[in-house]
């Protein structure tokens, strides 16, 4: 699992930090998630292959989480996209696109699908043979969701000196890598743990940003591998976060403790700040393995 930050700081982009947006590479997916101002440069910038975007994530409708979509989108035009797109997010984005390539008399020439979110509850938003996505809703100043990304269990694997052993046919192999046990010619059962070997662990990805501190998010992303967490306020600014609907980096910390993450990773920093540097000594008081997110920055587990 590789997770690639094209942007990560607060509101208004400027020339040495971009708004949000990330590429998450798992099973063959590359998943966009969120899409601020800025996202395709940063996505050339960083070699990224826009064709390989097919699932494109977005929070919330404010400004700096997806104001680059429509340029995005634009893009994939101009380069004779031929793949389905398909754009979740919250009711009111599909209007909002629409509008604007009607209004500038463009079209896609690709098949552009919009998935639009109303549950104020966890719900499954995608789903194949590898991965599936549900929502987390968030508590932010409005209808907002973080997205949690899962690996499915995978086939096991062939376990070459006992199939060796007990003169398996390959016709058995693809029945063995799924479970099941094998009646040899004399009859004898040879069950699946002798012939098989575990299947690769799954690993899993929670995207928490714009949130106020809400700890019912904790069971849905509970003992995730990896968990991105806004932490917009330092401690010496959390008078801020109940107007703002933004968390401080010890906010996130605890939510990363009580849902047993192993990994936390923190970003959406407010540019007041002239150093991300405190957030991490702030949130590591309360759990200790944390991660500075910072654009450009690749993370791979």
């Amino acid at each position: 699992m590789k997770l690639q930050i094209l942007g990560c700081y607060a509101a208004t982009p400027r020339t040495i930090t971009n708004p949000t947006s990330q590429v998450l590479e798992m099973k063959n997916h590359l998943f966009l998630i969120d899409c601020g101002e800025g996202t395709q440069v940063q996505l050339r910038k960083h070699k990224i292959k826009f064709s390989r975007i097919n699932h494109i994530f977005i929070s919330h409708l404010h400004g700096d989480h997806f104001y680059g979509l429509i340029g995005l989108i634009s893009t994939f035009m101009l380069l004779n996209r031929e793949n389905d797109l398909h754009v979740y997010g919250p009711k009111g984005i599909k209007e909002i696109i629409l509008l604007q390539l009607r209004a500038s008399g463009s079209f896609t020439g690709y098949n552009l699908y919009f998935h639009e979110l109303e549950s104020t509850a966890s719900e499954v938003i995608f789903e194949d043979e590898t991965v599936i996505v549900k929502t987390i809703p968030l508590n932010h100043r409005v209808y907002t969701n973080g997205f949690l990304f899962q690996e499915k269990v995978g086939k096991r694997h062939l376990n070459i000196e006992a199939v060796a052993k007990y003169k398996i046919e390959k016709c058995y192999f693809d029945k063995i890598k799924s479970g099941g046990s094998v009646t040899l010619d004399s009859g004898e059962v040879i069950d699946n743990e002798l012939l098989s070997l575990p299947p690769d662990a799954t690993m899993s990805y929670a995207f928490c940003s714009d949130t106020l501190y809400d700890e019912s998010i904790v069971p849905i992303i509970k003992d995730v591998d990896v968990l991105y967490h806004e932490a917009t306020f330092l401690d010496s600014e959390a008078h801020y976060t109940e107007k703002t609907k933004h968390t401080t980096a010890k906010g996130a910390a605890q939510i990363a403790k009580l849902a047993n993450v192993k990994h936390l990773i923190l970003g959406h920093y407010s540019t007041r700040y002239g150093s991300i540097d405190p957030f991490k000594t702030e949130a590591k008081t309360i759990f200790e393995n944390v991660l500075l997110a910072d654009d450009g920055k690749e993370f791979v587990f």
